[in-house]
């Protein structure tokens, strides 16, 4: 499914990929004076785990540019990527890794340097809120019988937990075969960082590897362990604009606003890293 993910509309208006806005219906004939305030609609496509934070800084950025109508398009960021070679309508791209982001400019799209570090994030571990494995230590997740959900390694957060799984195994750091027995305990592979959120809370898996600013969407619901800073991957999510949008202007208006004071503190009030 080359265009599956979630869109959330933000501001005035609603948009599906591929199609143009519905101006919205007031029952009277436009005017030519109604019609030079139509909106600006922006795509804009951003890794899963920025849903909540980007969902905030869209209404914010809406309210300080009238006339402008965000559409967000959430899903991993390797789904967003290939998208963006397909030729999806996208004005501007946020992935949670640099990866990902040189392949969508490797596609022409996004002109090479363009791209700009504007969050950081780490992994931890989370078990649901009543943890029936009774995990509390990262050795616990080598138990024979655990069952573990893990992102896929094309997802960012994916390599990121393998990554996280190398270096324990490099330094023997959590005991001998660690590595092994915790990929044998993984009994499903998602799509993106969500759905390890989701399964997690639901009870489906006694643990998963999430980033750390995704626990807050379900707070309630999971406990963290966390992993030392030794073991854990600073996840660098970088922004672009692609030069093909044909609101380039506005684009790059919602890029300087992520990265901004305002972007900046409502991604740190979502647990993100400062960019800087």
């Amino acid at each position: 499914r080359p265009f599956s993910s979630t869109f959330v509309p933000v501001a005035i208006g609603l948009m599906i990929l591929g199609c143009t806005p519905i101006a919205p219906s007031s029952g009277a004939p436009q005017t030519g004076n109604e019609a030079s305030t139509a909106t600006t609609t922006l795509n804009v496509s951003a890794a899963a785990s920025l849903t909540e934070a980007f969902s905030e800084i869209g209404a914010d950025f809406a309210a300080a540019h009238p006339g402008a109508d965000v559409v967000f398009n959430f899903a991993g960021s390797n789904q967003l990527a290939a998208q963006i070679g397909a030729g999806a309508p996208v004005d501007v791209f946020a992935s949670a890794n640099n990866a990902q982001m040189n392949i969508a400019v490797e596609t022409g799209r996004i002109i090479s340097g363009t791209q700009q570090t504007f969050a950081r994030n780490r992994l931890v571990v989370i078990t649901p809120s009543d943890n029936p494995a009774g995990l509390s230590t990262l050795q616990d997740l080598a138990q024979p019988g655990v069952k573990i959900v893990f992102a896929a390694s094309e997802v960012p957060v994916g390599q990121y937990t393998l990554d996280f799984l190398d270096k324990a195994a490099a330094e023997d750091a959590l005991g001998a075969g660690y590595k092994e027995a915790v990929i044998a305990n993984v009994v499903s592979y998602e799509a993106d960082v969500r759905a390890v959120l989701t399964k997690v809370s639901l009870g489906e898996a006694d643990a998963g590897i999430v980033y750390k600013s995704d626990v807050g969407a379900a707070a309630d619901e999971v406990v963290q362990i966390e992993i030392p800073d030794h073991l854990n991957t600073i996840a660098t999510y970088p922004i672009a604009a692609l030069h093909d949008s044909p609101h380039l202007e506005p684009a790059q208006q919602f890029v300087d606003f992520v990265l901004g004071p305002q972007g900046q503190q409502v991604l740190a009030d979502y647990g993100f890293v400062a960019a800087q």
